[in-house]
């Protein structure tokens, strides 16, 4: 006898940002280390492109704000909504796609209370500075963040939403429980920058309401494209099998240092995602988070 849907989906994330044919940022990034976790993923796009910016060329474009609510409607009419645990989104492309996003965030946690929402506000870094077009932060700001249960920015994106500098650790977390105030229960701040950490380490902090978190991994010297949307799926998926937010934080740090590990040695441009599947679930090398507040 097959399962009911119900069980079918008890395990499932729904996934919406970009993805690229060649490479792994977006969707093609963080689809297949959730799916190693033996959780589905229902993986909605927003840009169908030949690889990331970067490359001498790039083919494909932003999709039509009407084709991904057509997606996001099918998907619903296939019931992806009932037993889904988390919807995750990433790049948006337009502000369009990003208030359809809106809406459609809105409409299922309405029908799905238990639902999380993971926003990874992709707006830009500290290298590149904005790399999304004008109108998309103020709807992330102001319509995405607030429905969020966890944020995943970087320290610029951050900062970006909050209008002001953080460069302390005090100002990241006075920060990060401004936005807390206003919706999310978790804020992870992803390559924070501050004043004692040393150029051989990466540091991330998960903040919330009255605790914060600190971890530091090693330096590996490498920038490869994709390490946020890599970060917010393997997080999801720690969540959505039942981590608290040190736990997630510790699994997917360790998790994406095995990844630059391996790429570091292959010497390629792109990550080694497939390469390193079975570190995705299981990491030889374990960071943990610290307690801070």
């Amino acid at each position: 006898m097959s399962r009911c849907s119900g069980d079918r989906e008890s395990m499932t994330v729904i996934s919406i940002q970009s993805q690229v044919a060649w490479g792994h940022v977006g969707n093609s990034a963080a689809v297949f280390p959730i799916q190693a976790h033996g959780i589905d993923v229902v993986a909605v796009p927003t840009t169908l492109l030949s690889n990331r910016p970067g490359y001498d060329t790039i083919r494909g474009r932003v999709l039509d704000v009407q084709l991904v609510a057509d997606l996001l409607l099918g998907i619903e009419e296939r019931g992806a909504l009932d037993g889904a645990r988390m919807i995750l989104s990433g790049y948006l492309g337009s502000a369009d796609i990003a208030a359809e996003v809106a809406d459609f965030v809105s409409g299922a946690k309405a029908r799905n209370p238990a639902l999380l929402y993971c926003c990874d506000p992709v707006l830009g870094d500290r290298e590149e500075g904005l790399f999304v077009r004008l109108d998309i932060p103020p709807l992330m700001r102001d319509q995405l963040c607030p429905l969020a249960d966890i944020i995943t920015p970087n320290h610029f994106e951050l900062e970006y939403l909050c209008g002001t500098k953080a460069t302390t650790i005090d100002a990241v977390i006075a920060q990060a429980r401004t936005i807390i105030a206003r919706g999310p229960s978790t804020v992870v701040v992803t390559s924070a920058e501050l004043p004692d950490t040393s150029g051989d380490t990466i540091e991330t902090l998960a903040i919330e309401a009255t605790r914060a978190w600190r971890l530091r991994t090693p330096r590996v010297p490498i920038s490869p494209n994709g390490t946020g949307d890599l970060f917010a799926g393997l997080f999801a998926a720690a969540r959505v099998q039942g981590s608290d937010t040190p736990a997630a934080l510790g699994h997917a740090a360790s998790a994406i240092f095995a990844v630059l590990e391996r790429t570091a040695r292959s010497g390629t441009e792109e990550m080694r995602i497939v390469e390193t599947g079975e570190e995705l679930v299981h990491p030889k090398r374990r960071f943990e988070a610290v307690a801070i507040t």
